[in-house]
């Protein structure tokens, strides 16, 4: 397995947000989930750009048209422009869900407790595929065909890329002490954009190259 040091490239902070749950980037904007609703930034510039007052309890994620946010024990879709919520399926977590990410056509959610990934069908909310951590799992996101993932236990947080078939541990990448990851998203490149839970910010760390 291969390990390495995170490396930091970039912190954003928010005034009045103390706390990021969800991660997402939509090819422009990086959207974050926090008590005050989801919001928006500039990643080149760091301005703050969107808000809408929407429930946003934890992983946020993308399709390419909608953005899809996690308010306790429901997963809605959300108009990007308007901000209104189209709908919405149950999460398979009941309440104790965590990261989120769009890919294959299918929502992918971080189980935080139960150290779960469920992958599901966008339309229902059912199940479709389950991968087993051995940490409490936050953040989720997929580039490349590599599955990521966020951990936070015991006071430390890594990233993960796992087997998406078997959850095996292929690559970890270690927060610096003291950094916590809740919500991650790649941004399709050489960043993860990685919420920093009760820090209030949004971290921006170099995705490891293979090799």
């Amino acid at each position: 397995m291969k390990r390495s040091a995170a490396e930091v490239l970039r912190e954003y902070t928010f005034p009045g947000v103390e706390h990021v749950h969800g991660v997402s980037y939509d090819g422009q904007q990086v959207w974050f989930a926090s008590a005050q609703g989801l919001k928006s930034f500039d990643p080149a510039s760091g301005k703050a750009l969107r808000s809408f007052d929407v429930a946003a309890h934890a992983g946020t994620a993308f399709d390419g048209q909608y953005l899809f946010q996690i308010a306790e024990d429901r997963i809605q879709k959300i108009d990007p422009v308007t901000g209104q919520v189209l709908s919405s399926i149950p999460a398979p977590g009941g309440g104790g869900d965590s990261g989120l990410a769009w890919a294959e056509g299918t929502l992918w959610v971080g189980q935080y407790r139960e150290r779960k990934i469920h992958q599901i069908d966008p339309q229902t909310g059912k199940i479709l595929r389950t991968i087993e951590s051995n940490r409490f799992v936050t953040g989720v996101t997929w580039v490349d065909g590599e599955l990521w993932h966020g951990t936070l236990e015991g006071g430390e947080s890594d990233l993960r890329r796992v087997d998406p078939q078997t959850g095996k541990v292929l690559e970890k990448v270690d927060m610096p002490a003291g950094m916590h990851v809740s919500g991650l998203e790649s941004d399709g490149g050489d960043r993860f954009f990685c919420g920093g839970a009760t820090s209030g910010k949004v971290r921006a760390i170099r995705r490891p190259r293979r090799g």
